[in-house]
């Protein structure tokens, strides 16, 4: 008998773990699996800034929410995270490997980049989610099954140009965010063959460019301008769609691919 489509995409009773959970495009995506139905476990460095967020979480939408302190580039901080899920919540179905960060701080032109912050930035968003797999897998092997979900990036698949960003004033993309998104998609495709065996499903999300109001009238004129949908993403809304269909058993049949959701940036010039 075929399954309710609906039913397909009910995730109650799951634990998912939103790295970088407590804003932006996390807490959208802390939110949406929430109302789906899931226990959330929320990340931060900061571990009152992840109880604050859990707390707001549970107010907003009745979920079950935990806040826990986790820095990915430290393999035993990641290790703790998966130990603790697991006392709380006895199992992880989802990880979703959102923490990462952009341009960073200081100077982002690559001839004048600091080595230390190309570094920094690689341990970030390309060995933190890594780490967190590592860490989580092998509680996903036992249990027979597993969603995992990394966050790339529309730079780990095309070259940016800067002059949007030197005409808005604003600071340019750093080339080791896109090598460290890059990997991150590399990453999931080989993760994914390797842990099909034992259940586990893994993917990547890649978003374009994200209205976080945060950014200048010129910058987002100018992204829009290049975009065939003609505008950037939004928050609260454009991402969540692929989240929730990752995350559920309606992707069930699906691993080692990378969903770009860019509004075309990447389908042509």
């Amino acid at each position: 008998m075929i399954k309710s489509v609906h039913k397909l995409f009910e995730l109650t009773g799951k634990t998912a773990i939103v790295t970088g959970g407590a804003a932006g495009l996390g807490w959208d995506i802390a939110q949406a699996l929430a109302e789906y139905g899931c226990r959330i476990v929320i990340t931060s460095r900061d571990a009152a800034r992840a109880e604050d967020a859990a707390s707001r979480l549970h107010a907003e939408t009745g979920a079950e929410a935990s806040g826990l302190a986790l820095d990915q580039r430290d393999y035993s901080s990641c290790e703790t995270l998966m130990k603790k899920a697991i006392a709380l919540y006895g199992r992880i179905d989802i990880l979703i490997n959102n923490a990462g960060g952009g341009s960073g701080a200081g100077e982002c032109n690559f001839l004048q980049r600091d080595p230390a912050a190309i570094q920094n930035m690689i341990d970030t968003n390309l060995t933190g989610s890594l780490f967190c797999c590592r860490a989580a897998c092998g509680y996903m092997k036992e249990q027979g099954k597993g969603t995992i979900i990394n966050l790339g990036s529309i730079a780990g698949i095309v070259g940016r140009n800067r002059d949007m960003y030197h005409q808005a004033n604003k600071m340019e993309q750093s080339v080791e965010y896109a090598a460290a998104k890059g990997g991150v998609i590399g990453m999931t495709r080989d993760l994914g063959a390797f842990m099909a065996p034992f259940g586990v499903t893994v993917n990547c999300i890649s978003p374009g460019g994200f209205d976080k109001v945060e950014l200048s009238e010129a910058f987002v004129s100018g992204y829009s301008a290049r975009t065939p949908l003609g505008r950037m993403g939004r928050m609260g809304c454009d991402l969540l769609g692929a989240v929730v269909f990752l995350a559920s058993d309606a992707a069930a049949y699906v691993t080692g691919q990378n969903i770009v959701v860019d509004g075309g940036f990447s389908t042509c010039k």
